[in-house]
């Protein structure tokens, strides 16, 4: 009961900010300069390869500041939430990772790593992050080769980006839940937090 009063009021207050900030979560005027506005996509332009109750494929990429990471590292140590984002500085995307960083507690109490990942190459992650501020979770590069990992899990675009989309995967290493988003929009929260509750009861 606990545990759901202080998740109702974690998502109450990431809420109530998206309404005050409406955007880009207080980042500076100069960053937000630097925001490059894409026109309206289609909502969805790739085709699954996989699904829930599968074994998630496994993969090995680099990070912005943590070297290489496997999926397959978190085997037996922790349930696994993956972002994938369709491109850096771009408004969505940078308003949908700041915004995890509100409630990094909730992943703690659900034994949860969140892996942020797109198609960029490293020193533009690299320069985006920076500007955005610390985020507490790894920032991981498909950009070569370009969106292998999207690839194997069918969510790479025609285009070359990715599709905005949520994986939970839990300890076993096996998919739980997938939400392949509306590109133009950020997947709720209440989603995600809801389906790594499943995971530890």
């Amino acid at each position: 009961m606990k545990k759901q009063r202080n998740l109702t009021m974690a998502i109450t207050g990431f809420v109530m900010l998206l309404v005050l900030h409406g955007t880009a979560y207080g980042l500076s005027d100069v960053f937000k300069e630097n925001i490059y506005v894409p026109e309206k996509l289609a909502p969805t332009d790739s085709v699954l390869k996989v699904a829930v109750g599968e074994k998630a494929p496994d993969f090995t990429l680099p990070s912005v500041h943590h070297g290489k990471i496997s999926l397959s590292q978190f085997i037996g140590k922790k349930n696994v939430v993956i972002s994938f984002v369709p491109a850096a500085w771009t408004p969505v995307c940078s308003d949908q990772w700041p915004g995890y960083n509100i409630v990094k507690d909730l992943f703690d109490e659900n034994d949860a790593i969140l892996l942020g990942i797109t198609a960029d190459n490293i020193p533009t992650l690299f320069a985006w992050t920076n500007q955005m501020g610390e985020l507490w979770f790894p920032v991981l590069s498909d950009f070569w080769p370009h969106g292998g990992t999207a690839s194997k899990y069918g969510v790479l675009r025609s285009d070359g980006t990715t599709e905005r989309a949520i994986f939970v995967i839990d300890k076993k290493g096996y998919i739980r839940y997938i939400d392949v988003h509306n590109i133009n929009k950020r997947p709720p929260l209440e989603s995600i937090m809801s389906e790594l509750k499943k995971l530890n009861q």
